[in-house]
């Protein structure tokens, strides 16, 4: 069984980096999934992995890369079987 995390993001999340910084950092922790930009303004993520690195990643959604500006966090903890092999920006 595997922990999942689904986030989304709302503020200034995009056109600052969001969703590479979000690469670099869920990849440096070892986890898999995917991020995207939504229509609305707000950016989502799937993060699966070890619970523990998953609430780390959670804590850096709130805050996010250097130019945003989180404004509210909607989380959602799933499991299930493992779906991704790697971290990546959906859609590319």
């Amino acid at each position: 069984m595997t922990h999942r995390l689904h986030v989304w993001i709302a503020g200034r999340v995009q056109g600052v980096g969001f969703r590479y910084a979000t690469v670099r950092e869920a990849t440096a922790r070892g986890l898999t999934g995917w991020v995207q930009n939504l229509d609305d303004g707000r950016v989502e993520a799937v993060f699966e992995g070890e619970r523990v690195l998953l609430e780390d990643m959670a804590d850096w959604c709130r805050g996010g890369p250097g130019f945003a500006r989180v404004t509210d966090v909607e989380v959602q903890w799933e499991s299930g079987e493992p779906r991704y092999d790697r971290f990546g920006i959906r859609g590319w």
